[in-house]
C-alpha cells in the first residue's frame, strides 16, 4: 500500500523551548516514515485552523498531542477538529489519536475528559494490554511510552472498547470499530525531548511530580514497537474500510 497520511498537528506551543525541537507532527513522521518509506505524509496545522479538504482526502489520519485542553472551547480550532473527527468516524476512515488526540476522539464521539485529581502523568507510563489484536505484532502484554498529561478520558464514547491502561489512567487506550485506535501516551516522543521537557518544567511543577518523572525514565520506551503497531493498524483498517 502506498498510502497518504495526514498528521493533524494540534500542538499550539510557540515558545522558545518548543522551537528547539521538531513539532509533534514532524515527530510522528520521523517515527513512521522509516517503517513505511513508500507512504507520503503531510503535517496539517489544525492548530492554525487548517483541516484536510474532507474525510476522503487522505488514506489515514493521526491526531497529535498538544498542551491545549480538548475542553477549551475558547480555542477556535477545537470545534472544527471535533467535527472533523466525527466526519472521519462516519466515513469509517482510519484514525489514530495520541494523547490530546486520544482525548479529542473521546470528546468528539460522546465521551468525557477531565483533569486528574492526582495531577500529572509525566515521564514514562505503562499500558497493560487486555488483548493482542492482529495488528499488534509482535505481541507484547505491557508497553512503556512517554507520558505528559494532566487530563485523561474519564468516560469512553458509546461503542468504544478499552484496550488497555494502568492504575493512574485506566482508559489509556481505546478501539472504536476497526478504524479508530487511540492511546493516552506518546510513541513519537524521544527520550531526549522528555529530558529537556522536565528541565523546562523544573520551576513550574512541584518537586515530587518532577522526581517521579525523572525516576520513571529508567524504563525504556517501546518506541519502535509502537511505531510498527501504528503502521500495521492503518494497514489493517484500510483493508476493511468501505
Amino acid at each position: 500500500m502506498n498510502l497518504r497520511i495526514a498528521v493533524l498537528l494540534t500542538n499550539d506551543d510557540h515558545s522558545a523551548f518548543a522551537a528547539q525541537f521538531p513539532n509533534d507532527g514532524q515527530k510522528v513522521v520521523q517515527l513512521l516514515q522509516p517503517l513505511r518509506p513508500d507512504w507520503s505524509f503531510e503535517v496539517v496545522p489544525v492548530k492554525d485552523g487548517v483541516l484536510p479538504a474532507g474525510p476522503q482526502a487522505f488514506d489515514a489520519h493521526v491526531v497529535t498531542g498538544s498542551p491545549a485542553s480538548v475542553n477549551d472551547d475558547r480555542l477556535p480550532w477545537i470545534g472544527p477538529l471535533l467535527d472533523f473527527i466525527r466526519a472521519l468516524h462516519a466515513a469509517r476512515q482510519p484514525l489514530i489519536g495520541l494523547c490530546f488526540g486520544h482525548q479529542a476522539v473521546a470528546r468528539a464521539l460522546g465521551g468525557q475528559v477531565a483533569r486528574h485529581p492526582a495531577g500529572w502523568g509525566l515521564g514514562t507510563a505503562t499500558t497493560h494490554w487486555q488483548q493482542a489484536l492482529p495488528w499488534m505484532q509482535p505481541a507484547q502484554s505491557v508497553t512503556t511510552l512517554m507520558a505528559a498529561h494532566n487530563e485523561q478520558v474519564t468516560r469512553m464514547p458509546p461503542g468504544a472498547e478499552c484496550l488497555g491502561g494502568n492504575d493512574f489512567c485506566p482508559m489509556g487506550s481505546m478501539l472504536i470499530g476497526q478504524h479508530i485506535w487511540t492511546t493516552q501516551y506518546h510513541p513519537e516522543m524521544p527520550l531526549a525531548f522528555m529530558r529537556a521537557l522536565l528541565g523546562h518544567l523544573a520551576d513550574k511543577l512541584d518537586a515530587a511530580t518532577l522526581a517521579r518523572a525523572h525516576a520513571s525514565l529508567a524504563q525504556t520506551a517501546d518506541v519502535p514497537l509502537m511505531g510498527h503497531w501504528m503502521a500495521q493498524f492503518i494497514e489493517h483498517a484500510r483493508k476493511i474500510s468501505p
